[in-house]
């Protein structure tokens, strides 16, 4: 299940597990605008978004013990 966080020149968000949730948190970090009304994000300048594929359930080798 990937995880979704947006990161700006100097802040980083938290991992959340949807794309749409990740997009409105985004604004507390200011890494840009939601609209609700049209539910589209306008992400600001030197936003980027990150995306964890990491699959812990099926990689053993990616738990610590």
């Amino acid at each position: 299940m990937p995880l979704y966080r947006f990161l700006t020149p100097h802040r980083t968000g938290k991992w959340y597990p949807d794309l749409i949730t990740a997009q409105r948190q985004a604004v507390a970090i200011g890494a840009g605008f939601f609209d609700e009304r049209s539910g589209k994000f306008y992400p600001y300048r030197e936003t980027r978004l990150e995306i964890d594929q990491s699959d812990f359930e099926n990689d053993p080798q990616g738990i610590a013990a």
